[in-house]
Parts: C-alpha cells; sequence; structure tokens
C-alpha cells in the first residue's frame, strides 16, 4: 500500500472549498495527471455519485471509476477508486479556520493487485510527488487569481483564416481550447442571475451550470408546461429549482414591459443578465405587434430588455455583468439597419437570424463603453456548431452534415457559464468570446462595419420601437 497524506490552507469559505471538490469533474481542473473527468449518475453530488476519471500513466492513459462513499457537507468526502493496476481510496476532510479560510486534509490510499507490490515500491515517490503536486494545485484553483483573458496567438493565428476558423466551431475546436483552460472555482452563492430562454439546449445547460455554482436563478421562459418540465429537470439533475420563473412571450415588447415592471417591482439587483433567448425561424411571419418576429425576438427584445433593467445592473460592488449570446453565423453578415426588418419577398431565415445577431454584437460593443462609468461589463459569446433543439428543427441539412462533430449543450453553454462566473470574467468589456477566449468579430473584410452604419444601429432601434404604438396594443 502506498499512503499519501497532504494538508494545505487556501483563502476560501469552508462550503465554497467543499461544493468544488466534491464534484469529482474538477478533479481535471487541479490534477495535472487527470485529462478527463466525467459524472455517471444523475442528480445531485452525493453519496453514491459516480465519476469516470482518466489519467496520464506514462505513454498511455489509465481509466479510474470513482464513487462517493461518504458525504458529510462542509465536513468530510471520501471517495473510493478501481482501476486496472489498483484500488484508491480519499478521505478528504475540510476545517473552517474562519469565514474566508479553510484546512484541506487530504489522506490517498493505494492499494495495487496482488503479484504488484514490488511495482508499488518502485512507483512510490512518483506517487508521493504526485500527491504533492495535486494538492498544489487545488491550492492554486481555489486562489481564483486567474489573470484576465487574452487571446492566444494560436487562436489569432486560426483566425485569420476562414477555414481554421470554422474548424473552432467543432467539438474539437472546443477541446483544444479546453486544454489551456484555467480552473473556474467562483463560488455564486448570492449572485442573482436572469437567463432568457432556459428550458431548452443552451440555455437549461446554462441553467444547470449556475445553480451547482450556488447562484440565485430567475429564468425567463415562454411556455408554461414547458417552465414546469424544466423545473423538474433541474431538480433531477441539481437538486434545487429556479428560484424565480418569469413567463414572458419575449417576442412581444409589451410582454418585455411588463416582465422588466415585474422585476423592478421586486427590487432585487441584478448581477448578471444573460440575454439567451432565440429562435431561427424559417418561414416569414409577424407578430402581433407587427414586426418581423426574427427582428423582434433576437434584436429588438434585448435591447428593450438591458436598457430597461440598468437600474438593475448598475453600481454594485463587484462589476455586473451582460451576457449577450449571438451565433457563428453573423460572421456571414454586415450591419445594414435598412435591411434588418426584412420583407415577406426577400424573407430568409437564417439570413435574418445571422443580422440580427450581428447587430447584437455591435449593440454589445456599445454597452460596454457606455456602462463602464456604472461598473458594469457587457460582452457577447457564440457557442460554436452545438446540437441543440433549435438547430434540429430549423437547421435539419445542416444538423445532417455536421452532426458527427457538434458540440453538446453543455459544451456550447460552458463559455457563457464562463462569462458569468469567473472572477476574470469582469476584467475584459466589450468583447466576443468563444471558449473563453477573445475572438474578432470578422472573418471576412466584407463584413466590416461601416463607422455611419453603427452610430445609427440605436437610432434606428428608437425609431422602430417607436413605430410600433404599443400603448395602443398594451
Amino acid at each position: 500500500m502506498i499512503t499519501l497524506t497532504e494538508t494545505i490552507e487556501v483563502p476560501r469559505s469552508v462550503a465554497s472549498c467543499f461544493r468544488y471538490v466534491a464534484d469529482f469533474r474538477t478533479t481535471v481542473e487541479w490534477d495535472a495527471t487527470a485529462v478527463e473527468a466525467n459524472k455517471l449518475t444523475p442528480g445531485p453530488v452525493d453519496q453514491g455519485t459516480e465519476f469516470s476519471v482518466r489519467c496520464k500513466a506514462g505513454r498511455g492513459h489509465l481509466a479510474l471509476a470513482y464513487e462517493i462513499t461518504e458525504l458529510t457537507p462542509w465536513q468530510c468526502l471520501v471517495l473510493e477508486g478501481r482501476g486496472r493496476w489498483f484500488s484508491v481510496r480519499d478521505v478528504i476532510t475540510f476545517e473552517s479556520l474562519g469565514d474566508d479560510l479553510t484546512r484541506i486534509h487530504y489522506v490517498a490510499e493505494f492499494t495495487f493487485r496482488k503479484g504488484l507490490q514490488r511495482l508499488a515500491t518502485r512507483l512510490e515517490p512518483g506517487f508521493k510527488k504526485m500527491g504533492r503536486a495535486s494538492l498544489r494545485g487545488l491550492a492554486s484553483a481555489l486562489a481564483d487569481d486567474n489573470p484576465p483573458p487574452e487571446g492566444s496567438r494560436d487562436t489569432q493565428k486560426r483566425d485569420s483564416k476562414l477555414a481554421t476558423a470554422l474548424a473552432c466551431f467543432t467539438r474539437y475546436g472546443y477541446r483544444r481550447g479546453q486544454k489551456n483552460w484555467r480552473p473556474m472555482t467562483t463560488d455564486m452563492t448570492d449572485r442573482h442571475v436572469v437567463l432568457t430562454g432556459a428550458n431548452a439546449g443552451l440555455g437549461f445547460a446554462t441553467a444547470v451550470s449556475l445553480l451547482e455554482a450556488g447562484a440565485k436563478l430567475t429564468v425567463v421562459v415562454r411556455d408554461p408546461a414547458k417552465a414546469a418540465d424544466m423545473q423538474q429537470a433541474l431538480k433531477a439533475e441539481t437538486g434545487r429549482v429556479a428560484d424565480h420563473v418569469e413567463l414572458t412571450d419575449l417576442s412581444l415588447l409589451t410582454e418585455v414591459s411588463k416582465l422588466c415592471e415585474r422585476l423592478h417591482a421586486r427590487g432585487q439587483s441584478i448581477d448578471v443578465l444573460i440575454n439567451n433567448a432565440g429562435a431561427l425561424f424559417n418561414d416569414y411571419a409577424e407578430t402581433e405587434e407587427g414586426i418581423e418576429r426574427s427582428a423582434a425576438l433576437l434584436l429588438l427584445s434585448p435591447w428593450q430588455l438591458t436598457e430597461s433593467l440598468l437600474p438593475l445592473l448598475k453600481n454594485h460592488a463587484q462589476p455586473a455583468r451582460v451576457i449577450n449570446v449571438v451565433s457563428g453565423g453573423m460572421y456571414t453578415q454586415k450591419l445594414r439597419c435598412d435591411e434588418l426588418v426584412m420583407t415577406p419577398d426577400k424573407y430568409n431565415g437564417s439570413v435574418a437570424y445571422a443580422r440580427a445577431k450581428r447587430a447584437l454584437t455591435v449593440l454589445t460593443e456599445f454597452w460596454a463603453e457606455a456602462w463602464s462609468e456604472h461598473n458594469i461589463v457587457v460582452n457577447s459569446m457564440h457557442p460554436g456548431w452545438a446540437d441543440t433543439p433549435g438547430v434540429q428543427t430549423a437547421l435539419p441539412g445542416f444538423r445532417r452534415v455536421t452532426k458527427r462533430v457538434l458540440r453538446s449543450p453543455a459544451e456550447g453553454a460552458d463559455t457563457i457559464v464562463w462569462l458569468a462566473r469567473a472572477r476574470e470574467a469582469d476584467q475584459v468589456s466589450g468583447k466576443l468570446f468563444l471558449d473563453r477566449e477573445p475572438r474578432t468579430t470578422h472573418l471576412r473584410p466584407r463584413t466590416k462595419d461601416r463607422p455611419e452604419e453603427r452610430a445609427r444601429l440605436l437610432d434606428w432601434l428608437s425609431e422602430t420601437y417607436n413605430t410600433l404604438n404599443l400603448d395602443d396594443k398594451g
């Protein structure tokens, strides 16, 4: 048997430390030998939760199956792992030394299979070195002191060519970026997040991760039945439900106004606003307010919502965050205000979607500059190519061709969660992100925005809104 014993002290609350370590998927963030970790059992992390971990072993890899056999919140965690050559029992105890200081004591006992005792003796120094390195990695992760995000030279090179930039949209691009990520350990307890479009796809995956991180969550969905199903699914996966559910058809600006009135009446400040709701409409239609529904839902709605909620976002002790979910499709379009509302004879759903997302990206840059004085950071992100219900319904041909390289909804949503949660993500504003890196907003020179067209966008939004005569429709 090989026994490793290590102790660290970290400047975090005991609850925050325990939550982070108990979700053993995080082991890839602090254990240099772990290259992949997955939760195998559904539901919140608890006694009986099983994980698979793939670790480096010489020139190859070793698969380990872990199970939490004991879990006493904020105090003790016991995991038992089984591999081809050995079994391991990890006992991790947590001791609060004050509000923001925790001692973590780690004991790992490795038992090798019969006939491998000589191998164990030879490997013992390496195992002990590995244990020390892992706990140093955990201490560094929980220090949560990552530098501001920057685009790597490799990413900038890839973004300079269309083919290599598009390859980054795939699941392989996600895995490439993942290799360079720093730990995401920030606890979101008591942070209030407003998330639109949370019942499926990227939004649901985002809601799961934010609840797991401790956030107070207000979700905005349209369909009461889907809202009920969403809450059941969130409860089953995380042990929690969204704190508030607001039923709103975001394509109707009168309903957006009523939503904002309800949020203001509640008086709860907003730490993070995520404009995620969206849909790609292949057929032309107007809302009952008389505007083409792509422009209404994808552009006018998040503009009105964000502007109206500014008083609940501004002047917090920590920077508030606005995250606009856009699309890689915007790379095909140039900002032209006169073409944001398409006519029936020229309507193309994919083009209408891309144009609205291009405009929302420009709007992100405006807000970032204008609201920095209010301690608000505003960024946009695109999820790459993710296999969401929206893609399955609206773009079946695209999905058929690209299915093997599409990301999962959780992979597509990762950067949304990172922008909402990671401490370093509030150090930059006005950027477009993919896989936790700032990216170029143009892949082709022909889509570059003319300064006068950019300057016109805010006027266009106000003028279009004012022509709807919403007082008569409300």
